[in-house]
This record gives C-alpha cells, sequence and structure tokens, in this order.
C-alpha cells in the first residue's frame, strides 16, 4: 500500500484577462488558486485544487501547510474514504466549512488523481466509467456587458462549439433582465439551451416574481435565485415560480445537497468539486440525485469534473468555467459539438505550468 511522503501546498494569484462581474460579487479582476502535491512512497505524484473569487486563499493554504502534514503523517493514499473522514473531524470543531472544506476538497481530489494514476486509469474510469462526452454549457460571467458585447460572446462561444449557454441576471432593474434574456433567446432561436444565473441576487419572492417574467423564454434553469442559506425559500421558488432551478454551489457538505434534494429546493443539484469536499462526496451528491430521479450539473472546475459527470448517468451539463486554468495547463478542456470530452490520460489529466505559477505566487 503507498503511503504518503509529502503533501506542497501552493497559493498563486490569477489575473483574469477581462473583468468578470455578477450580481453579488461585483467586478472580479483576479481568482486566487490553491493547489496541493501528494506523493506517496513509490514517488507518484497526485494533484489537486481549489479556487476562491479573489480573498480566503491565503487561509485554505495555511491549513494545508499547517494541518494536514499532521494529520496524514504516514497514511495511506488509497484508503481515500477513512482520509476523508479524517481530515472532516480532525478540523471540523474549527471549521465545518469555508476554507476547511475548500482545503478537504484540494487534498481528496489529489488522492484520487494518485489513485488513478497508480491504476493507469483516466479519473472517469476509475469512479465506474459511464460516457467520456459530457454535455457542455459556456459559462458567462457577464452581467455588466453592454447587449451588443454579450450577443458578440455568445457567437465567440458558438465557434469554439458550445451548443449551450448560460448568462447572469440579477441588474438593478427587472426589466433589464427580462429584455437581455428576450435578446438571448432571439438571437439563440427556440430549442436553443439557455441557462440564467442570478447569484444569491433576489429575496424569494423577488426571485418567484423574475422567475415568472422569465418563463416565456424556455430557460432550462434559473440558477442561484436566492441566498443558499434558505433551503424553505429555494422550495418555494421551485413550486411557485414556474422554472426549474439549479443551486448548490455555494452548499459545502452533502448533508446540505440532502436538505435541498430532498425539500423540493432544486431541480438541478450543483455541486463544486473544488468547494463540496473534493470528488468523494460529489460522486455521493450525485448518486443521492440519481437516486431522486433527478439529474446533475456542476460548478467550476471542468477539467476535473469533466471526469466526474463522465462517471454519472444522470448527469446533465458541464459547465465550463470563467475562471480557467488554460494558461496554466498543458492540455485544455476539448469541446466538440456541445461536448466536452474527458481525456483518457491517467488520473485528471492535467499537468500543471508549476514554472509559470512560480511568477504569480500569492
Amino acid at each position: 500500500m503507498p503511503r504518503i511522503t509529502s503533501i506542497e501546498p501552493g497559493f498563486y494569484r490569477i489575473p483574469l484577462p477581462t473583468i468578470l462581474t455578477d450580481s453579488m460579487h461585483g467586478e472580479m479582476r483576479a481568482f486566487e488558486l490553491n493547489t496541493v502535491r501528494i506523493r506517496d512512497a513509490d514517488g507518484a505524484e497526485g494533484v489537486g485544487y481549489t479556487f476562491t473569487v479573489g480573498r480566503n486563499g491565503a487561509a485554505i493554504d495555511t491549513i494545508l501547510t499547517r494541518e494536514f502534514p499532521e494529520i496524514m503523517d504516514g497514511e495511506e493514499a488509497d484508503e481515500i474514504e477513512r482520509l476523508w473522514h479524517k481530515a472532516w473531524w480532525a478540523l471540523h470543531y474549527g471549521g465545518r466549512g469555508g476554507p476547511t472544506v475548500l482545503a478537504i476538497s484540494a487534498f481528496d481530489m489529489a488522492l484520487w488523481d494518485l489513485k488513478a494514476k497508480r491504476a493507469n486509469l483516466p479519473l472517469w474510469k476509475a469512479l465506474g466509467g459511464y460516457d467520456p462526452r459530457v454535455p457542455c454549457y459556456a459559462g458567462g460571467i457577464d452581467l455588466e456587458l453592454p447587449l451588443d458585447q454579450l450577443l458578440r460572446q455568445t457567437d465567440d462561444n458558438l465557434e469554439k462549439g458550445f451548443r449551450a449557454i448560460k448568462m447572469k441576471v440579477g441588474r438593478a432593474n427587472l426589466f433589464e433582465d427580462v429584455e437581455r434574456v428576450k435578446a438571448m433567446r432571439e438571437h439563440l432561436g427556440e430549442n436553443f439551451p439557455l441557462m440564467a444565473d442570478a447569484n444569491m441576487k433576489w429575496s424569494v419572492d423577488g426571485a418567484i416574481r423574475a422567475a415568472r417574467a422569465l418563463q416565456p423564454f424556455d430557460l432550462t434553469w434559473l440558477e442561484e435565485p436566492t441566498i443558499p442559506d434558505d433551503p424553505a425559500g429555494h422550495a418555494r421558488i421551485v413550486s411557485e415560480g414556474g422554472l426549474p432551478v439549479a443551486a448548490g454551489e455555494n452548499l459545502r457538505t452533502l448533508w446540505e445537497f440532502k436538505l435541498y434534494i430532498a425539500g423540493g429546493g432544486v431541480t438541478y443539484p450543483e455541486p463544486d468539486v473544488t468547494n463540496c469536499g473534493g470528488v468523494t462526496p460529489f460522486m455521493k451528491i450525485a448518486h443521492l440525485a440519481e437516486a431522486f430521479n433527478m439529474p446533475v450539473t456542476s460548478h467550476g472546475a471542468h477539467d476535473v469534473t469533466v471526469h466526474l459527470l463522465a462517471a454519472c448517468p444522470n448527469r446533465s451539463y458541464l459547465e465550463a468555467h470563467g475562471f480557467g486554468l488554460d494558461r496554466y495547463i498543458a492540455e485544455p478542456l476539448t469541446i466538440q459539438d456541445g461536448f466536452a470530452l474527458a481525456p483518457n490520460r491517467p488520473g485528471h489529466g492535467i499537468e500543471f505550468d508549476w514554472q509559470g505559477l512560480e511568477g504569480i505566487k500569492a
């Protein structure tokens, strides 16, 4: 059995090529990347990562640097389920969520990468394997883009091979949201998958009003209509708003997803492998959704998440996220005729440009 011999965190601040905007986070000029490299006694290495929208990356780095080497000293790298629970309970009192769960997510991802590499399997096959072609949408972070630029961005995404698009809503005036969604629907035509993301902007009643106003435009889903702390409110939005609802990127545990799924507060559960606890709980969330006959989608980290959805029979769409790592990885995600292709390289297949990242250390 391979024993863990070293844990090496990294912390970087990656500038965005263009300023991104949504209704709650405002302008985003950079994102933080936290990595962790785990090596075993045979010299094999697994890599995991998480990210933030610009703050708290230092807290994640501290947890990975100070806590994990002691917690995992001499442990067997293949015993992922046991190590996940060991980390969870060792860190639980000081952080049942927040930076702690993001740190666990990165560590768990690295363990799965290492395990799949040792088996000489791509991660999606190591997780059971279903279909390496995963439906994919372009996730625009574009709330403040003028309409003509929004439509140009959409055309660029179509040229890149996307056959589904998500746009931001949550402007100060609901009429503006309606007009922008209407323009996008007219631009894309009928039956083209179009999603809208409010990033938690509205109250429950405001979200119901917005959903009803957006009903005529046949949205695939309305995403994060209100704060994640209100599963009962989400259930009202689902039942009264008349649109499917995607939510979960700000949920941090399997048990939070249970409340949403069993309580009728979500139509498309949307875990993020970098902040829900890693690959281990992501797959449990996906199977929980399957047990309720629900599709699962994803948020962020598309280069890894394509493997996870490729192992899920109930996958819906992979989000190709605006916080992409294309400049710092050897082989970015391949999009072909609306599908993301899970690579067949061993592990998750992400090879970071560590030298390039050295120049943007946080």
